[in-house]
């Protein structure tokens, strides 16, 4: 079994940067996606970022686009996801999670974190 835990949240000043990291354990296998959703107060889950298993081909929302980079190491079942300028309505609980392809993780990833929570402050 496949878990996936989330790290690096917390509160942050309008302007500022933090990084996210998720690592995966248990029974990791090679060649899923990877991605990060996010969850606002009173708003439903949405789709933040993903990248391939080869790091050659990400996705972004249109909201974090030029702000938020995503990466992985796959020698550390590790995803990454460096937010910048960040901005009051970034603030959410982020969701790691992980599905078999770049493709269907936009819509329909089939393994998911429990969720860390960025807070940021104007």
């Amino acid at each position: 079994q496949v878990q996936l835990v989330e790290s690096g949240g917390g509160l942050v000043q309008g302007g500022g940067s933090l990084r996210l990291s998720c690592a995966a354990s248990g029974r990791t296998s090679s060649g899923y996606a990877m991605g990060w959703f996010r969850q606002a107060p009173g708003k439903e889950r949405e789709f933040v970022a993903a990248i391939s298993w080869s790091s050659g081909s990400t996705d972004y929302a249109d909201s974090v686009k030029g702000r938020f980079a995503i990466s992985r190491d796959n020698a550390k079942n590790t995803v990454y996801l460096q937010m910048n300028r960040l901005k009051p309505e970034d603030t959410a609980v982020y969701y790691c999670a992980a599905g078999p392809n770049l493709a269907t993780m936009k819509f329909a990833p089939n393994l998911w974190g429990q969720g860390t929570r960025v807070t940021v402050s104007s």
